[in-house]
């Protein structure tokens, strides 16, 4: 496929999504349609845009390229992925619900006090930015490669261009655009990864039977990992706990994904939302393993050098857009380009939204959709999506690794206080020494950090994904240390 085919492909793929944003906010861009689309959202639309918004160009290229590595254990995170969605539902939207939220940090203020409630805030902002840009980081680097390199175009502005298309169909209507924009992102998004096995696997003269034969019986196909508990960081254990606890974090306790369940009018519409998101994502998960396993046996069939490639996520490119023909490299980016725009349309929205509601306390003015407030809004839009190009241009200086494990490690560190927080709260009847609560959540990660540095020499144990659970219990301990009996209990 030419550089110019590609770019031709992606400005009519902006096109369609600015003509869905122009019907879906020409009626009603106020800062209640931006922020909660008016909470009249149909749950089974949420739940299947949720999926493109959960899953993101990292699971499009980094899963597959990362089976040649560590075959389909994966799919251990992905099992306590689930887990972790099914507590969610069931204990942590029930508490939104009750508190009839707009910003899922306000439960912080209400439960421990206003130091609290900001650091949660500060906490989502900076941990939802950097991942966001990490994600974002992966296809730009591809887009960058396969387009904008042909005519020397300078990677900060193929950032900049991303950022701005993303902005003009966010804009105006935030989550009620997205919601529409992300389900029919993630229509292409599915229609990309079962068109790309059928095209690989056809490439392999292989037929349905043949494929799952294929990936079962490959030297990829091994799922659990129980060797080595201490020195291996893909022990099945780590991996399950990781997953429920980086689930809880990253969705449960994040504005992004759970602004979209509270935009439904029940709690029974937003959990029917998250059990049929659960179903859908791991199985959606498994193609994409197998995915990288065809991958990986037909770069062996054409002898293409993998080992010669900077990174595994160039993998799935490199044979999409450069060995198969057009048809499979205009599935290919159709694929990552869905999946990249529903994760940072819908965390620039959920970015704005938190800065607005719990630093510009919009929910507590009179008219929270006064022109003057939607104005303010606009401004708060634009500035993130400048800070966005900046993390990002800083993650292609230091990155040197697969993106989908720096995703998560980076989570580790930043979600893990999060969930120290929200855990004391729901758990214990204990008061907090409020004041303290921001220097408790910047002295956990440091500490983490610490002992993840060191933990072979000390312990002779590999901190895997299971960090985060580490660092929200350092952070609830030190909150109990230093906290009190509470001489009264405000019901949630």
């Amino acid at each position: 496929m030419t550089p110019a085919l590609l770019l031709s492909f992606l400005i009519g793929y902006f096109v369609l999504l600015i003509a869905v944003a122009y019907f879906t906010s020409r009626k009603h861009s106020d800062n209640s349609a931006f922020f909660i689309a008016n909470r009249n959202s149909k749950w089974y639309l949420v739940a299947f845009g949720m999926i493109g918004t959960a899953l993101s160009g990292v699971t499009f290229i980094s899963v597959p390229g990362a089976v040649g590595k560590s075959e389909f254990g994966y799919f251990q995170f992905i099992m306590g992925n689930a887990v972790g969605f099914i507590i969610i539902a069931t204990v942590l939207l029930p508490l939104y619900y009750r508190l009839n939220i707009i910003s899922i940090y306000t439960y912080l203020e209400r439960r421990f006090g206003f130091w609290s409630y900001k650091t949660g805030a500060v906490i989502f902002l900076v941990s939802r930015t950097i991942g966001s840009a990490f994600r974002l980081y992966l296809v730009a680097i591809v887009l960058q490669r396969f387009i904008f390199d042909a005519w020397n175009i300078p990677f900060w502005v193929t950032i900049v261009i991303c950022l701005v298309l993303i902005w003009a169909y966010t804009h105006k209507g935030g989550l009620k655009t997205i919601i529409i924009t992300d389900t029919l992102q993630t229509v292409f998004l599915i229609l990309a990864v079962i068109l790309s096995i059928y095209f690989i696997a056809d490439s392999l003269n292989l037929d349905v039977v043949g494929t799952i034969e294929a990936v079962k019986n490959s030297s990829y196909a091994k799922m659990f990992f129980w060797e080595d508990f201490l020195g291996s960081k893909n022990h099945f254990l780590k991996h399950f706990l990781g997953g429920v606890f980086v689930t809880i974090a990253m969705t449960g306790l994040d504005q992004d994904l759970m602004q979209k369940n509270l935009s439904m009018g029940t709690i029974k519409e937003a959990q029917k939302n998250m059990f049929t998101f659960t179903g859908v994502f791991v199985v959606l998960n498994i193609l994409f393993l197998s995915v990288g396993a065809l991958l990986y046996m037909y770069a062996e069939k054409n002898g293409i050098d993998v080992a010669s490639m900077p990174t595994p996520d160039y993998l799935y490119p490199e044979i999409a857009l450069n060995h198969l023909n057009i048809i499979p490299g205009v599935i290919f980016m159709l694929g990552l380009t869905a999946a990249t725009f529903a994760t940072t349309d819908s965390a620039l929205t959920a970015l704005t939204t938190s800065f607005c509601i719990d630093f510009l306390h919009f929910d507590k003015k009179a008219d929270q959709n006064d022109p003057k407030l939607v104005t303010q809004r606009h401004f708060v839009h634009i500035g993130f999506s400048v800070l966005m190009v900046i993390v990002i241009l800083i993650f292609k200086l230091i990155n040197d690794e697969s993106v989908v494990n720096a995703i998560f490690k980076a989570a580790g560190y930043t979600y893990g206080p999060l969930l120290g927080l929200f855990t004391f709260g729901i758990l214990t009847k204990r008061a907090v020494k409020d004041k303290i609560v921001p220097y408790i959540c910047i002295l956990s990660p440091i500490l983490c950090l610490l002992i993840d540095f060191n933990s072979m020499s000390w312990f002779s144990y590999a901190l895997g994904f299971e960090l985060i659970i580490l660092n929200g219990l350092i952070t609830f301990l030190m909150l109990w240390v230093t906290g009190k009996t509470a001489t009264t209990q405000t019901k949630f």
